[in-house]
């Protein structure tokens, strides 16, 4: 599957918009009704002896017109107040200005072309080009700005056919999980009439004239974004054939939350099925496709640990996994004798390092490494040995590797907090990295600086925390400053550029990243400290971090801002009704946030391994305890903007409905709480550039207005 940078700018521009030119705004109060929202006092659970109220459950029918009229009530009143926000538009323009610049992904090789993704700037969707050669002439391959007229259609995931002549690749309506595969013809330029409907979770893998891909039964009319998926299928399709005529590979109909992820190794000799429950852990199963008719192999049937496809070489397979290696170990694998006493270490663990990913080029295999959440890349020979270290240039994160199996080149993505990512050539014979792409940007990236504390949690653990600031700025303890988290299924939050974050960056902020539990920048053991009856441990760690931020004279509660999204907003539901004292403003994006419920809707159930379930008592009393939704008292809380879409069916909006409900029931301060729901979007994938602007110059509107901090763009 495959994912979808710095010049200085004008003297004058910088001279203009120093700290002296701040407006002198005077942060009078602007109107804002809060919508009276109807409390059902009748809706009440019982778990284990225990009355729960559930007042606004009305809310989670996604159907109901009066759903609708909340939905339209609540925007009317918040894009109300942010339209009068007198930051907003001076915010939005400058966020436009240093979006609009050219970007590229790293170049993949393919036959004899090179394709790539390149967005103008303001394009609201990259485009797919190809040349023959790296200084061949430019041909568009795609433009998913066409999918739809008013682009909200989005380009999901793709995969070229091993020959070059086909592509397949997935688009999804409205920020929708649910997928549709559609063929394009190479050679002759033509979209095909394959089409391969109601496809969630897939990968697209090529094998001779067709693809294997996942899908799930149609949902009934109505239930699209809300219905629990489940039994999911893999399946073949043969290019030229209707959806209807598709072989069903694999199938399970014993367990309902299981999912399958089909891969084929890059000379599509081998088939290799993943197997899922959760977010974590998967079952192994392999196929050889030059044997007709032939079986599927298991390697692994429990499903405990990770194991990720590296590639396959003279009949044996490589895998990436945790399994006996909690900062995961490169094996080797026969197909002869696939038994795990059979396995071979390429790779080992490493005590202090992270593998984070592998990739299989020219004999060689490079592996991405994270120490202390900064990434490392090291090459090594197919015994492991050690050839060298390809020089990166400073704390930043690698991505986007590309290339193949019989290539000495390779191209990767570096990038930073402040800088854009910039686009290398790897020379692998003798692990040379050369600029191949550099992003002319409207944002002088020298002017700012990254560094990495470590603070302790309540426990005493040691928790790493970057901050990225002007290099000159004066820390008063009154910065203000927008720490963020995720914390979740085993997902690093790393350095990387986003334009959003610059606005505040120019204003003389803090953008800080804490590393917490629960998340994978130290292996799978950072992970586990923070699931299940150890989730709390997230939350604390978290609001260390905004402790250490004040103790250190960088801000304090009043200039401190919030954010996570979808298991990041659940951490910010989570901080906010624990600790509503400690910040100032707070942005709960798509979150997961009645934990008693969660796995009811559409994909939640596969959360199970991170969250626990209320269906177990135990589950259900470490659940109550923290709660978003059910942990709302009256109190004074933050400025709180909510954010949720209308099409999210992986986070279902009624998450953020009902608390967002809740929270402005139960405020008892003078501080706003709004949910801005977006229209035609989703939990985030394949939002528009437009969209992503304007989301961003609303929220950093509402957090310098509600900090009364002035801007120096007016």
């Amino acid at each position: 599957m495959r994912s979808l940078v710095f010049i200085p700018f004008l003297a004058l521009f910088i001279a203009c918009n120093s700290d002296s030119s701040r407006s002198k705004t005077d942060f009078s109060p602007i109107p804002y009704k809060v919508p009276v929202t109807f409390a059902d006092s009748s809706v009440l659970d019982t778990f284990y002896g225990k009355v729960v109220a559930d007042p606004f459950r009305w809310l989670e029918d996604d159907r109901s017109d009066a759903t609708a009229a909340w939905v339209s009530a609540q925007n009317r009143a918040s894009f109300g107040y942010l339209e009068q926000n007198p930051f907003r538009e001076p915010i939005r323009k400058r966020l436009e200005e240093i979006w609009n610049y050219e970007r590229t992904t790293p170049p993949e090789q393919i036959g004899k072309y090179y394709y790539y993704f390149k967005n103008d700037g303001l394009q609201n969707q990259s485009l797919l080009f190809r040349k023959a050669g790296l200084d061949g002439s430019e041909e568009i391959i795609l433009d998913p700005n066409k999918f739809s007229e008013d682009g909200t259609t989005a380009l999901g995931s793709y995969a070229f056919s091993k020959s070059g002549k086909y592509l397949a690749y997935q688009t999804s309506t409205g920020g929708s999980d649910w997928r549709t595969i559609h063929v394009k013809d190479l050679e002759t330029g033509a979209d095909l009439e394959d089409t391969v409907n109601w496809v969630k979770f897939s990968e697209i893998a090529w094998a001779a004239d067709g693809f294997f891909y996942s899908r799930y039964p149609n949902p009934q009319e109505g239930e699209e974004l809300s219905a629990i998926s489940e039994f999911q299928q893999v399946y073949y399709h043969r290019i030229g054939d209707k959806q209807e005529s598709d072989q069903i590979v694999f199938a399970d109909r014993s367990n309902p939350n299981r999912g399958f992820a089909a891969e084929t190794t890059e000379d599509e000799h081998y088939l290799v099925l993943s197997v899922w429950e959760s977010t974590s852990g998967n079952a192994l199963y392999f196929r050889d496709l030059t044997q007709a008719n032939s079986n599927f192999t298991p390697i692994v049937e429990d499903i405990k640990d990770d194991y990720i496809l590296v590639g396959h070489q003279d009949g044996f397979l490589y895998f990436r996994t945790n399994n006996n290696a909690d900062n995961w170990r490169l094996i080797r694998i026969s197909a002869q004798n696939p038994s795990p006493g059979y396995w071979e270490d390429v790779l080992p663990a490493m005590e202090f390092e992270v593998l984070r990913d592998v990739h299989f080029f020219n004999g060689n295999f490079v592996a991405s490494y994270l120490k202390d959440a900064i990434s490392q890349v090291r090459v090594h020979d197919l015994e492991g040995k050690l050839k060298g270290q390809v020089q990166l240039p400073g704390i930043g994160t690698v991505s986007d590797f590309t290339g193949n199996a019989d290539s000495a080149e390779a191209f990767f993505a570096f990038s930073s907090f402040a800088q854009p990512g910039t686009i290398y050539r790897l020379d692998l014979n003798n692990l040379v990295a050369d600029v191949y792409h550099a992003p002319r940007i409207n944002f002088n990236a020298e002017q700012y600086t990254t560094k990495q504390v470590w603070f302790e949690s309540r426990d005493g653990t040691k928790v790493p925390m970057f901050l990225t600031y002007k290099k000159d700025l004066v820390m008063d303890g009154r910065r203000p400053t927008l720490l963020y988290g995720y914390g979740g299924f085993d997902i690093s939050i790393l350095p990387s550029f986003q334009v959003k974050r610059t606005a505040l960056l120019e204003n003389g902020g803090i953008y800080a990243v804490a590393n917490i539990r629960g998340g994978g920048e130290f292996g799978k053991a950072w992970h586990l400290a923070g699931v299940q009856d150890k989730k709390q441990n997230v939350f604390d760690d978290f609001q260390a971090a905004a402790e250490y931020l004040i103790d250190q004279g960088y801000t304090s509660s009043e200039k401190l801002a919030i954010e996570g999204r979808s298991n990041g907003g659940l951490l910010i539901g989570a901080c906010i009704t624990q600790r509503p004292d400690l910040y100032k403003v707070a942005f709960p994006q798509v979150g997961v946030l009645d934990m008693l419920r969660y796995h009811k809707f559409t994909i939640g159930a596969a959360w199970a391994s991170d969250y626990g379930l209320s269906d177990n008592e135990k589950g259900f009393d470490y659940l109550i305890a923290y709660s978003p939704l059910h942990n709302v008292i009256p109190a004074d809380y933050p400025a709180t903007m909510i954010t949720t879409a209308d099409h999210d069916d992986r986070v279902f909006p009624a998450h953020s409905f009902k608390f967002a409900a809740e929270l402005q029931r139960m405020q008892q301060g003078k501080q706003l709480i709004l949910i801005r729901i977006e229209t035609n979007a989703g939990h985030g994938a394949g939002m528009s550039t437009e969209k992503q602007i304007q989301e961003a110059a609303d929220m950093l509107s509402f957090m310098f207005y509600q900090m009364k901090e002035p801007i120096i763009y007016e």
